[in-house]
């Protein structure tokens, strides 16, 4: 099983419980060593980008003031961690799509805040944020990932459609551009309840939790906006069954729809086989109180609190990502296309100041969300499981969501009843 750096864009809020710690592949990088020959196991989740095994070999084989052996960590990689962060046997630096809030609570991940303190506001702050708790940082983004609407330009010129900017005009937009041999949209196979978890939340001016940890979209308007997402699908304006889902482009490319949710790591391949004639949008706002949306993910550096070489393993993840930005540059352009979660550093970069990359990077810091730390696995599901019944089976989200709302507040009151963090020790 590969996965690419996407995974964490629709993973839930991380895994808990026994994992499978055994069928790791396993190489070591190099590096001089210091004086007490201290080594550091380093974990990475499998990436399906070619190149990006050997280039964080290369990064660790650089560094000198210890010897650092990269695991590159097949199958459930969430799971894996989760239980290894329980044992002695576990990594001292490791990739992580969080951490959880459990982990943090339970020590089970060192306090990071001062590798970042003189650098804290040059990092994405809607990816920094979900890494952020009672004030304290608790790892360090590598790359930004993000998503959005990509739509054909001369499909949608020869309907006489413009590029949709509120979620009514994407719905009817859909309806027009939709014909006997193209959709009008694809939001993935399932209809789009998995890809876009909170985002139209977020377009209709909510949010999946408030700033004080409540639920925040106890709200009409929550309602409003996901009754429109079933008339996508009523309208039988939406593309199903595709060979691919959503996170391949080539149902777009093919010519299957006019619009396509999908994320940046697609827009080299539809470049190069549409040349310029696609774009790129955010997902809509929708009312009065709504804006324009981008979800964002990134993996993150993070170390663990049964390290032996807690401070070690802090200093290598200060210098890998924190200091050496080239490298960091690099791991986020090189092997796929993603933003680096330094603001520095994505404006610089030449490969993301033009065009619709360009765009990307704009919508990414201007309407970025990434999903709460406080938001649980068990929330999650419960909320998701909701918009699929919305979305496909026209099931009233009046009554959805009254009831996702009731095991969200749930949730929110069950982790804020443990707030107190263990410290590491």
């Amino acid at each position: 099983m590969t996965m690419s750096r996407r995974g964490v864009l629709v993973a839930g809020a991380g895994a808990a419980g026994a994992g499978l710690l055994a069928g790791c592949g396993s190489n070591t990088g190099r590096g001089g060593g210091d004086a007490h020959g201290t080594q550091l196991s380093q974990w990475y989740h499998q990436y399906g980008e070619a190149g990006t095994e050997q280039a964080v070999e290369r990064y660790a084989g650089a560094y000198r003031k210890a010897r650092v052996r990269v695991q590159w960590r097949p199958g459930n990689y969430d799971q894996q961690t989760a239980a290894a962060l329980l044992t002695d046997s576990g990594p001292d630096v490791f990739e992580v799509n969080g951490p959880t809030l459990d982990q943090i609570q339970g020590g089970q991940v060192v306090d990071l805040t001062e590798l970042v303190k003189d650098v804290e506001d040059d990092f994405n702050p809607a990816v920094l944020a979900p890494k952020t708790y009672d004030g304290r940082v608790w790892g360090i983004p590598q790359v930004v990932d993000m998503q959005m609407l990509y739509y054909r330009k001369s499909l949608l010129r020869d309907a006489g459609v413009e590029p949709p900017d509120t979620l009514d005009a994407l719905v009817d937009a859909a309806g027009k551009l939709t014909s006997s041999k193209v959709k009008g949209l694809f939001l993935g196979n399932d209809g789009g309840a998995g890809v876009l978890g909170g985002t139209p939340l977020y377009a209709a001016g909510l949010r999946l939790v408030t700033e004080d940890g409540k639920v925040g979209f106890d709200d009409p308007a929550a309602a409003r906006t996901l009754g429109k997402l079933h008339r996508l699908y009523a309208d039988k304006s939406l593309l199903l069954g595709a060979p691919a889902d959503w996170s391949d482009p080539s149902a777009f490319t093919q010519g299957l729809t006019a619009m396509q949710w999908s994320g940046l790591w697609a827009l080299p391949q539809i470049r190069k086989e549409l040349g310029d004639d696609f774009g790129v949008l955010p997902f809509p706002g929708d009312g009065g109180d709504g804006r324009p949306c981008v979800p964002v993910g990134a993996y993150g550096a993070a170390v663990s609190g049964r390290s032996r070489h807690k401070e070690a393993a802090k200093e290598f993840v200060r210098w890998l990502w924190v200091q050496r930005t080239d490298y960091q540059e690099d791991f986020a352009l090189s092997y796929g296309f993603h933003i680096p979660a330094r603001i520095s550093l994505a404006r610089k970069a030449a490969q993301l100041r033009s065009g619709a990359a360009a765009d990307a990077v704009r919508y990414t810091t201007d309407h970025g969300y990434a999903q709460p730390l406080l938001w649980t696995p068990a929330a999650q599901t419960a909320y998701q499981d909701a918009l699929s019944r919305i979305i496909s089976g026209g099931a009233s989200p009046e009554g959805e969501l009254r009831a996702v709302v009731r095991k969200a507040g749930a949730e929110l009151d069950r982790v804020k009843s443990t707030k107190k963090v263990k410290k590491a020790s």
